[in-house]
């Protein structure tokens, strides 16, 4: 329950605009750790207080940063679902996907 409170305070506190980050693809470990990163950063949080958040080590989430091909996708997942981010698959070269309703969960427009 406290990680939900701090979690809830953490992101409250900070601007979670995106107007400094490039969000977009990613086509390597590389990039996506930089991204992450740079979405971190932004949001003035450290190693420490992801890894205090989302249970996972400082050296794990750094190895992740510098795009340590290895890292275990349930921890990528988790770290990422810590820092507000989602991933989503689609072909190349598509739009991205509209949002789902919460209401009925169909695309709108």
């Amino acid at each position: 329950m406290h990680a939900i409170f701090y979690r809830t305070v953490i992101f409250n506190r900070w601007n979670m605009s995106n107007d400094q980050v490039q969000y977009g693809a990613v086509r390597s470990t590389e990039d996506l750790g930089k991204l992450v990163r740079a979405h971190r950063k932004q949001r003035k949080l450290t190693l420490e207080t992801i890894s205090g958040l989302a249970n996972l080590s400082t050296r794990f989430l750094s190895e992740f940063e510098r795009g340590k091909e290895t890292a275990e996708l349930g921890k990528v997942l988790q770290a990422l679902r810590t820092l507000g981010l989602e991933v989503v698959v689609q072909p190349r070269g598509s739009t991205p996907p509209r949002p789902l309703s919460k209401k009925d969960g169909r695309r709108h427009a």
